[in-house]
């Protein structure tokens, strides 16, 4: 395999739509119940949480951008071949490749769970399941640009909900927010690293880069792309912390959801029905991008045709949903999946930079 990789100029993308890209990637389920997650650890402090998970996130970011760069057009599945060898590279990027199902997995099963739980009780899992696996499988077959197509269009189609957050605004009261940094650096922490399943999505940064037009302006499109979530999310935990007290955001599930109940509109009934069904719109993108990463990364790894792959993950994906289907089974998947997540999207980036930096050099001397 070779490491790097030129992208065919059909699939060649303007850099701008990184931000796109970035930003619909990161904003997915996790933005229904991350207040909940995080409130228990930090309590009224948590926006400091989120503030630090998005400086965190930031570096991460940087790091990604620079190990890319060491290599040119490139992605990680070609870094790993370079930086362990041609066995042990496809033994890690069968990691990263089972990496980016599971947290397909974890978004499907959200997804569902709150369809059946806000609209449609009656409907089984396996109905939900299937219609969402077709459209991804859809999406996937179309190419990159169909994929950041979609991108573009579910943050442009979705902006008019933001206009709901003035209705809650009018019951806040920001006494809820004092006295600042009363809880202990140590909780603050634990309340950071639980943003780690709604933050995660930038490390497709790896797969994308070298379809990027203008890699020079890279960096920035990225940057701003997690900017733009990092002020989504830290709006909303305001908002939350201020409209909710402690006791009831501790036992409200999605709390997100849960401001749209208050929302009255002459035409609509039940605001949040629309709102979670829309929500589909806005969550496809990540799992589009997540299955094309792992499709590219058996590709790149063992050049296997595309599209048989994508039936193959789209049956284990579906037998796996199913099973994972309750409550204490989506949780103990999420909290299980959150530690594999940190250490990949979040720690792991550190680590690979560092050794691929050894590697270029050793190679450089070898040169000489």
């Amino acid at each position: 395999m070779k490491v790097q990789y030129q992208a065919k100029p059909q699939s060649i993308l303007s850099t701008f739509i990184l931000f796109f890209i970035i930003h619909s990637i990161q904003v997915g389920i996790g933005i229904h119940s991350f207040q909940r997650i995080i409130f228990p650890e930090a309590k009224h402090d948590s926006w400091i949480s989120v503030v630090l998970a998005g400086v965190f996130t930031h570096i991460v970011v940087f790091f990604i951008i620079k190990t890319l760069q060491l290599y040119g057009p490139t992605d990680i599945y070609g870094i790993h071949i370079e930086v362990y060898g041609k066995w042990i590279g496809k033994v890690v990027n069968s990691i990263y490749i089972f990496y980016c199902l599971g947290m397909f997995v974890v978004i499907l099963n959200n997804y569902i769970e709150v369809m059946q739980t806000w609209v449609f009780p009656m409907v089984p899992s396996w109905l939900f399941s299937i219609s969402i696996l077709l459209l991804v499988v859809y999406g996937v077959t179309g190419g990159l640009r169909v994929i950041a197509g979609a991108g573009f269009f579910s943050i442009i189609l979705s902006v008019w909900m933001l206009s709901f957050i003035g209705y809650p605004l009018r019951f806040v009261d920001f006494d809820h927010l004092l006295p600042v940094m009363e809880s202990n650096i140590t909780s603050i922490l634990k309340g950071a690293y639980k943003m780690t399943i709604t933050l995660i999505g930038f490390e497709i940064l790896y797969i994308v880069y070298p379809f990027m037009e203008d890699r020079e302006k890279v960096i920035k499109y990225a940057h701003l792309g997690v900017a733009a979530t990092n002020i989504l999310y830290l709006v909303l935990m305001l908002l939350t912390i201020s409209y909710f007290s402690p006791g009831q955001l501790e036992n409200t599930n999605w709390p997100t959801l849960s401001l749209f109940k208050i929302v009255k509109l002459p035409f609509i009934e039940r605001t949040e029905y629309v709102a979670v069904s829309f929500w589909l719109l806005i969550i496809l993108p990540n799992l589009l991008l997540y299955m094309w990463a792992a499709v590219r990364g058996v590709k790149r790894s063992f050049g296997r045709k595309t599209n048989r792959v994508i039936w193959v993950f789209t049956f284990i994906i579906f037998f796996v949903s199913i099973f994972i289907n309750t409550r204490l089974k989506i949780n103990q998947f999420n909290d299980f999946f959150e530690n594999i997540a940190f250490y990949i999207a979040f720690c792991y980036p550190f680590i690979l930079y560092i050794l691929a930096l050894i590697k270029k050099k050793m190679t450089s001397l070898k040169e000489k």
